[in-house]
């Protein structure tokens, strides 16, 4: 029987492994996910939010501030194609998903997933420029960022300024190699978080294995 570990993430036992999954009501493939017994499998290789869930362990997560639950807003800063915005959307099934992407090819693709779920918003716009989308974004609780421009301390602070509201949750995933590829992971981690501004670090966790050179950031807006 699968274990709900925080609200609308479960954790299921596959042939010997904890594998996570969110539950959909549409029963509709995104990315060649796997269901079972109406459980979508939450692929940690293709998403770095179920990733941070595994490295970190939901143990961790109980305590700590509210991350998600089936009402809350986001703001999701890079969505691409809709991966992890689909299980998001899974999660937060009363709430809404602003998704923000700037390639137009790859926006097609996101609109195919908001026509079959009518909790994300797409939104066509550069994320380092935040205050082009404020007529169509409100205040959040949480914002997720995974972006592969060089300035994404900067990005985050601008968004968690206009859009985050007191107390609430930035994941911010760094990727060192679109900052630096020569320095090291651990020197540009260190310099990103001491740039962002108004926000305190609660957790900080590589996404070894699963993805390399890339660091995950919980924070708090102070």
């Amino acid at each position: 029987m699968p274990e709900e570990v925080l609200p609308g993430v479960y954790l299921l036992e596959l042939d010997g492994q904890k594998r996570l999954a969110t539950r959909s009501d549409t029963n509709i493939s995104v990315y060649g996910e796997r269901f079972v017994e109406g459980y979508r499998l939450w692929d940690p290789n293709r998403s770095k939010f179920s990733a941070l869930f595994l490295k970190v362990g939901p143990k961790k997560w109980l305590g700590k501030e509210k991350i998600l639950d089936e009402t809350s807003k986001v703001l999701y800063l890079g969505a691409a194609t809709g991966t992890t915005v689909s299980h998001i959307s899974d999660i937060v099934r009363h709430g809404l998903v602003y998704a923000v992407e700037f390639s137009p090819r790859t926006m097609q693709d996101l609109l195919r997933l908001c026509e079959i779920r009518d909790n994300i918003v797409p939104v066509l716009a550069d994320a380092s420029k935040p205050e082009s989308y404020c007529r169509l974004v409100e205040q959040v609780d949480l914002i997720y960022q995974d972006v592969a421009q060089r300035n994404q301390s900067e990005i985050a602070s601008l968004n968690c300024d206009m859009y985050l509201q007191p107390r609430g949750i930035l994941i911010l995933m760094i990727k060192a190699r679109s900052i630096d590829v020569v320095a090291s992971p651990k020197e540009i981690y260190s310099r990103e978080i001491e740039k962002l501004n108004g926000l305190e670090v609660l957790i900080t966790s590589d996404l070894h294995p699963y993805h390399h050179d890339h660091l995950a950031v919980v924070a708090r807006k102070i």
